[in-house]
């Protein structure tokens, strides 16, 4: 019975975002929604889209082994980034009116800058769509009572979202998210009143939680300890920072008010609400011990799935797995849709020359269907909990592309040579710490990849050009604006001397 409520709802889901297809003319609807979407769309598609199957099983599985410590990254540092993103970012990104974070990147640093963040940020989400997909898997695994195996859920997981998002795009990813939002705030309410009420309440298992030393937060006053607490948290705040999910969300937006409001208030919700399968995961150690205590060393992401399975009425167990299902779903259409438009606009488009905006549009939908079969390829064969695959995605962007995004944005002395230097130190100092470095360093690879790129980006800006460097100062919006009014998908080339003599 469960199963087919499962199937029933997928398709319905799918067929909504086959209708939300209907209003896709053009790349512009394709990659944001046509700057179109209103407060409360915007808010639900933040939220969706951050919460994905990793927060469902992936951080509570976590917690369970390692308490609050153990998720600095997510949800504490991830849930600030949408927030840092609304107070910081959106404002100036919005007003630059782009089609994808690569063109800020080229705007402002030029052709080879764009390639390199491009190609970071495009490489980040084999980690965070391969753990959506490998969490389908264990879904239709685990709901189907070992029928459909996980290698099989994968690939139709992966090939039912792949189709509304080829078709719909932005559009599509963002109505799905508005439901699939309402869907996962009413099912974790629902199967935590439910749990709360097996257990004698929200309190008992606080209180359990708490004399078991599972609240403790700040590491200890220890040097290495506190660096690898700064790295884990700095990965998902700073890392997801440069990424085209959350800048297509800002860009979708109908204002620049909307933009910043949406993002913080996504985030926001999206921190309180990660709490709730926390509670649910840690109930089970006092409802089931015995199966905690036969799955917690050996798959802990199938506590909480098996906790509903086993204790819960019918109609809880579909309230939980539409909510999961939701929540896999919305993050992993995003994610599928974001490096996708990404590497057609900033990699492919430029390689093949002028083509016409049908041509584009049909060139991003080819690059998701590759991707998709790519990253389900990976998440097939990673090893990695679906926790590790998220939390790793985002340190090649903390330190390829988080430094050139800030200093460009709030350094008017940033160069072209300077962002090169913050990628290269960046990438260089991180790579041989994973490659030759020990196998537990004193400074975590990632936290000594960003010094360096943040090193770099001083040292490039302020020494003298190597290259005939040029600075790419922040455009005039008006002129800006006046620039695409005729061809409004097409971001604009890199701000020339030569062309325009106000800016050095």
């Amino acid at each position: 019975m469960l199963l087919w409520f499962v199937i029933a709802y997928w398709v319905v889901s799918v067929g909504i975002g086959l209708i939300a297809s209907t209003r896709v003319h053009n790349t512009r609807d394709f990659a944001v929604a046509g700057r179109h979407l209103p407060f409360y769309m915007v808010t639900a598609t933040v939220f969706a889209t951050w919460f994905g199957s990793e927060t469902v099983l992936g951080i509570p599985a976590t917690f369970l082994k390692e308490g609050l410590n153990g998720v600095v990254a997510d949800p504490f540092g991830s849930s600030m980034c949408l927030i840092l993103v609304g107070v910081f970012f959106a404002a100036p990104l919005y007003r630059m009116n782009l089609l994808t974070i690569g063109d800020y990147y080229k705007k402002r640093f030029g052709r080879v800058v764009e390639v390199l963040t491009t190609l970071a940020i495009v490489i980040s989400y084999l980690g965070w769509v391969g753990a959506q997909i490998t969490a389908l898997g264990l879904v239709f695994n685990v709901v189907s009572g070992g029928e459909i195996s996980k290698l099989a859920g994968m690939w139709i997981g992966s090939g039912t979202i792949l189709i509304y998002t080829f078709f719909g795009g932005m559009w599509a990813v963002a109505v799905t998210d508005f439901i699939q939002m309402i869907i996962i705030v009413l099912g974790m309410l629902y199967i935590g009143g439910e749990v709360s009420g097996m257990v004698g309440g929200v309190g008992v298992v606080v209180n359990h939680a708490a004399e078991a030393g599972k609240f403790a937060f700040w590491p200890a006053l220890d040097a290495k300890e506190v660096l690898g607490f700064i790295a884990a948290w700095v990965t998902m705040m700073f890392g997801s920072i440069p990424q085209q999910d959350v800048f297509q969300r800002v860009q979708s937006s109908k204002t620049e008010k909307i933009a910043i409001w949406g993002t913080v208030l996504g985030g926001g919700l999206y921190f309180v609400f990660a709490f709730v399968p926390m509670f649910l995961a840690y109930s089970a150690t006092l409802l089931d011990p015995k199966m905690v205590a036969g799955l917690i060393d050996t798959d802990p992401q199938l506590i909480l799935p098996r906790l509903v399975l086993d204790k819960a009425p019918l109609i809880a167990q579909v309230m939980f797995f539409g909510a999961l299902l939701s929540a896999i779903k919305s993050c992993a259409s995003a994610t599928l849709l974001a490096p996708s438009v990404t590497f057609t606009e900033n990699i492919l488009k430029p390689m093949l020359g002028k083509m016409s905006d049908r041509k584009l549009l049909r060139s991003m939908r080819t690059v998701t269907l590759v991707f998709t079969v790519l990253v389900t390829l990976y998440a097939v064969n990673s090893k990695s909990s679906i926790f590790k695959m998220v939390e790793n995605a985002y340190q090649v962007t903390l330190v390829m592309a988080f430094i050139p995004l800030l200093a460009g944005v709030y350094w008017k002395r940033a160069t072209q040579q300077g962002a090169l230097a913050a990628i290269f130190f960046g990438l260089a100092v991180w790579l041989s710490i994973l490659i030759a470095g020990p196998d537990d360093p004193f400074m975590p690879a990632q936290l000594a990849g960003l010094i360096a790129s943040a090193a770099g980006m001083v040292l490039g800006s302020l020494l003298p050009p190597l290259f005939g460097n040029v600075v790419y100062h922040e455009p005039d919006e008006h002129a800006f604006l006046h620039e695409h009014a005729a061809y409004p998908h097409t971001p604009a080339h890199p701000l020339h001397p030569a062309e325009h003599p106000g800016h050095s």
